[in-house]
């Protein structure tokens, strides 16, 4: 009897642990999908307040950028090693007390720095929530409503910080923008230590990769960097074609240290698995042309139909709805239907979603046929690519992974962003020519709309043709098989 009770009781204590787990993991998601958008529309008032050039200004949204996309791989190896929860609550602090500093900044470079330490906590931070949820949760249907939520925070932050950055700056100044994190990190604190222990804390016997991490930082830094000085000074100037070169030689580098190093930190043998190779191609071409995508999206509504900051970012919202809506479905559909056909749909429903952005991307358009139609769509179609995507990232991948295959994700993620971007603002200033008037814009806007789609199709048949088939993938979760399990010491044996 007292067997029982005492049985019953840790259910109970496990359960409630789970919960506040996934609250914080959700919370930190939302924090930084926030801080990934919140600050630009408050970009005008910082240069006037702090005194910033206009080259200058650029390094308030790139600093955090760098930084973050620079160490995700180190941030999600690191939460193999040293546990999840160590890493989380250190990120946290660290992102907390940045965004406090970024708030009471007194100059150009006190802010800049503010927002590189910021982008180092988001790097710690964004690959612990995904491998929280991975870990806690069992492969099914618990595991797919909590990885439904994940996207449904990741949207809801993006929409809310371009929301949140146009009515705070209007209502108490741009630091609002920066200080409003940290009550979100307090409450991610407070729901982190009431979470027991999750998988294993750390791993006994396995160090850091340091070359790697290095080298890794080092390379996928110098691409990001390559990729944002392609939108400014177009990809043939000297500073681009070096920056990237420099990337190449760095990652080739650190290719030939994985493959020797005993305790690397990307395993070669984890992108040899179909699901995960596939997830992580899906999630670039993805992030590619969403993330292009909005930025034109918001100079659309703004430039074109002349809508404010504020109202532009209410006009997001339609967009959270959609993804939370797909998110829903996709919960509920990916047993029946499997990761492959479901990332295929979404993606094929997305890319039809931002067709129609570029169809009617005109001068006169309107809200209800050039905005609110097309989000719906997209967003309906990409909220339906979360839930199967997080399932394939982590396919067959041994728990003492996962930090490094979320990591790997996110790198892919932000990545993508910064190429789809980069490759936009190439198609979109080749029509306009210059040309700043109504007219020229929205035929740039349209054209980058339609490449953006075309990224989004590929997506689409790469899940097709790439993902195994049916019976495998929809069972397959993110617990490993023996076969991996396997795989894995023989791969470490060899090296």
């Amino acid at each position: 009897m007292g067997g029982s009770a005492g049985s019953g009781s840790a259910a109970e204590a496990g359960a409630r642990h789970a919960r506040w787990l996934l609250v914080g993991a959700l919370t930190v998601q939302f924090l930084v999908s926030l801080d990934m958008s919140v600050v630009n529309v408050a970009l005008p008032d910082i240069r006037g307040d702090l005194g910033f050039g206009r080259d200058g200004l650029l390094w308030v949204v790139n600093a955090y950028a760098l930084a973050f996309g620079g160490l995700l791989m180190l941030g999600g190896r690191l939460a193999d090693l040293a546990g999840p929860r160590r890493v989380l609550t250190a990120g946290l602090v660290l992102f907390g007390l940045a965004s406090l500093a970024g708030g009471l900044a007194w100059s150009p470079g006190s802010l800049v720095a503010a927002r590189a330490v910021q982008g180092v906590g988001a790097a710690a931070l964004a690959p612990v929530a995904f491998a929280l949820i991975t870990l806690a949760f069992p492969a099914g249907p618990a595991r797919s409503r909590a990885l439904g939520l994940w996207g449904m925070a990741g949207a809801a932050g993006g929409a809310v910080g371009v929301l949140a950055g146009g009515v705070l700056t209007d209502l108490a100044g741009w630091r609002a923008v920066m200080l409003v994190n940290v009550p979100i990190v307090a409450f991610a604190l407070a729901a982190a230590a009431r979470t027991g222990p999750v998988g294993r804390q750390r791993r006994t016997g396995a160090r850091l990769d340091l070359a790697g991490a290095l080298l890794a930082t080092g390379g996928t830094t110098l691409l990001v960097l390559g990729l944002v000085r392609a939108s400014d000074d177009g990809w043939s100037s000297a500073v681009t074609l070096a920056t990237l070169g420099a990337a190449v030689v760095l990652l080739a580098a650190f290719v030939a240290v994985e493959l020797r190093t005993p305790s690397p930190l990307l395993r070669p043998g984890l992108l040899r698995r179909r699901p995960v190779l596939t997830a992580n191609l899906f999630c670039l071409l993805l992030a590619s042309a969403q993330f292009g995508a909005f930025y034109f999206v918001s100079l659309y509504m703004q430039l074109v139909l002349g809508y404010g900051a504020t109202a532009a970012g209410f006009a997001f919202l339609p967009f959270c709805v959609g993804v939370v809506a797909g998110s829903i479905l996709a919960t509920r559909a990916v047993a029946a239907l499997g990761i492959r056909r479901l990332m295929t749909v979404g993606g094929a429903l997305a890319a039809l979603g931002m067709g129609w952005f570029a169809a009617t991307a005109t001068v006169d358009g309107s809200f209800l046929a050039s905005i609110l139609g097309p989000s719906l769509l997209c967003s309906l179609g990409i909220g339906l690519c979360f839930v199967p995507l997080g399932t394939a990232a982590t396919t067959d991948v041994v728990p003492g992974e996962t930090g490094m295959a979320s990591g790997l994700l996110n790198s892919s993620r932000q990545v993508g962003g910064s190429l789809g971007l980069a490759v936009l603002v190439t198609v979109a200033a080749q029509v306009t020519g210059g040309a700043t008037g109504p007219g020229a814009l929205s035929s740039g806007y349209a054209a980058a709309f339609w490449v953006a789609a075309g990224l989004l199709a590929a997506a689409a048949l790469a899940a097709y043709v790439l993902l195994p088939g049916e019976s495998r993938a929809a069972g397959g979760g993110p617990v490993a098989s023996r076969t991996d399990a396997a795989e894995h010491e023989g791969d470490a044996a060899g090296r």
